[in-house]
């Protein structure tokens, strides 16, 4: 009976973004049948599964782009992990200081404000065109989106459990672990949901813009060569597999929270 409470908050999940995936097939065959012009550029899934998996030359493209995608992986999953990670420590510190939080959260936000493209420069002087600095570019994207959702989770944690453990003589920071960390874990795994695909987005800007490897730059290489198969092939590759992390971190968040958060309402 409990495997079957876990499975059904998680099938409810997964199927909107089944529906979800079909709508986007329908909607590509759509765009290229209402706008016929874009013919000779544009490729349908049809074109795309032939490219990587029944044309004659659909062995080296996939292991071209597959090597590609692992770089892209790797970078975007480095970035997520650090953004992620300082995301969490941060939100932690602004809530248990809030002095802290009112002098540096503006620059946060100011930070925020300021397109990634315009400090990828800055970025790849600082920190170089490789790993690292793909990392960071990964790393920002995703940090200050999952700062203010952890934040706003901290924040929503039941005032009279924090009141009742302070009253036993428990600190601001006990408080902050037994009762604000589990009350903001739908929001830690909301952050981490957005931030799946924004950490791939950032991955790709920092290797079109920085490194010059990965699914990034064989996008970019691809334009001015003629590729448009290897295009939409890779552009494909990347939203199926932003879909399937998303999914991943989804199916986790249902997992966890149905062993420490049972109360929680779940989409």
């Amino acid at each position: 009976m409990r495997t079957l409470n876990v499975l059904r908050p998680i099938g409810r999940f997964l199927l909107p973004l089944l529906v979800s995936l079909i709508l986007l097939v329908a909607l590509w065959y759509g765009f290229l049948k209402l706008y016929p012009q874009v013919g000779l550029v544009g490729k349908s899934p049809g074109d795309v599964w032939k490219y990587l998996v029944t044309g004659p030359t659909s062995d080296t493209a996939r292991r071209v782009i597959f090597d590609e995608m692992r770089i892209t992986l790797r970078d975007a999953l480095i970035g997520f992990g650090f953004g992620m990670g300082a995301a969490l420590v941060m939100a932690a510190l602004f809530i248990g200081i809030p002095a802290v939080a009112q002098a540096f959260m503006p620059v946060a936000m100011l930070l925020r404000s300021v397109p990634l493209v315009a400090i990828t420069p800055i970025i790849v002087l600082v920190f170089g065109r490789g790993l690292l600095g793909v990392t960071v570019m990964a790393a920002i994207v995703v940090f200050f989106p999952a700062l203010v959702m952890i934040m706003t989770g901290l924040r929503s944690a039941p005032g009279q459990a924090t009141e009742l453990v302070v009253a036993y003589g428990g600190s601001n920071w006990t408080a902050m672990r037994m009762v604000a960390i589990p009350a903001a874990l739908p929001s830690v795994f909301a952050a981490a949901r957005v931030s799946v695909p924004g950490a791939l987005i950032g991955a790709l800007l920092g290797e079109w813009l920085g490194s010059g490897t990965g699914l990034g730059a064989g996008l970019i290489r691809a334009i001015p060569t003629f590729q448009y198969n290897r295009l939409w092939a890779s552009i494909a590759l990347v939203t199926v597999v932003s879909v399937f992390a998303y999914a991943v971190v989804g199916v986790l968040e249902n997992l966890v929270l149905a062993r420490f958060s049972p109360q929680q309402d779940r989409e």
